[in-house]
């Protein structure tokens, strides 16, 4: 992949995480990567931090070059950033970020069927990333193997069909947002039992980073995990048993069912 001209539109925290581990990954190299981004602050990050990427607020010379284009854009900015000359995206694959966006909107706007949507996560942002994509019916193999390289510099990444792209949002796309609480509620809990903040705080993430760590490393179901740790009449079990009264379980669950949910309203606005 690392001879394809690509641009990037929009060059926010996703754009940053992909082109990031792309260059660090050696799946792309900087000469070949052109950044549009219109905030003026935004372009001297990148002339920061990647000094070799082409960075512009032009988009239409940003594209014109590209073989593939990355939107990582805002759902609400999407359909203005789309809305180009007829030949703007004539013979490139369009590749989209925008949540709830639907392949049938991406190629009204597109003009063809050339185009993939993903829907990545914010631990890309070091290298830790769950990506989901489907693609449109003129996508290729070639095409297919490009975005998977592109996404796997950044972590997992997985096809699914477009019907499953809003559960992949309300679970991975959102997830790392249910994640962050649950660390806070846990050191919270960890001041409130007598450690000082920053300790708490330590122990709270190494642990979630850890449990995660060994559901994914042993392939062992969570729930024979769990049970692993709760002792009869001991202090875990008496733990979950509060955890179970005030329906964090279901809450869970029905967070991510409320993301996905919206995630569909946002492809019918």
């Amino acid at each position: 992949m690392n001879k394809i001209q690509l641009t990037v539109i929009g060059g926010g925290q996703m754009g940053r995480a992909l082109v990031g581990g792309m260059l660090q990954s050696g799946v792309q190299k900087a000469e070949n990567i052109h950044v549009v981004e219109v905030n003026e602050l935004g372009r001297a990050w990148w002339n920061e931090h990647h000094p070799s990427v082409n960075v512009g607020g032009d988009l239409i010379a940003g594209v014109r070059d590209a073989q593939t284009v990355l939107l990582a854009v805002k759902p609400n900015v999407l359909p203005i950033v789309t809305q180009q000359p007829d030949q703007t995206w004539v013979g490139k694959l369009v590749v989209s970020i925008a949540a709830g966006v639907g392949m049938k909107k991406l190629c009204q706007w597109i003009g063809h069927q050339r185009v993939a949507r993903v829907m990545p996560n914010t631990p890309s942002l070091v290298g830790q990333g769950a990506s989901a994509f489907c693609v449109g019916e003129s996508v290729t193999e070639d095409d297919t193997s490009q975005i998977k390289s592109m996404l796997q510099s950044v972590g997992l990444v997985v096809e699914v069909k477009e019907s499953q792209m809003d559960a992949v949002t309300g679970l991975s796309g959102s997830g790392p947002a249910y994640v962050c609480l649950m660390i806070e509620a846990l050191a919270d809990g960890g001041v409130l039992s007598g450690l000082p903040r920053p300790l708490a705080m330590q122990l709270a993430t190494q642990t979630v980073l850890g449990t995660a760590k060994m559901v994914a490393e042993t392939g062992r179901h969570p729930g024979e995990l769990k049970d692993a740790v709760a002792s009869p009449g001991g202090t875990t079990i008496e733990a979950l048993r509060v955890l179970e009264q005030n329906g964090v379980r279901g809450a869970l669950i029905q967070a991510v069912k409320a993301s996905a949910d919206r995630s569909r309203e946002l492809g019918q606005d």
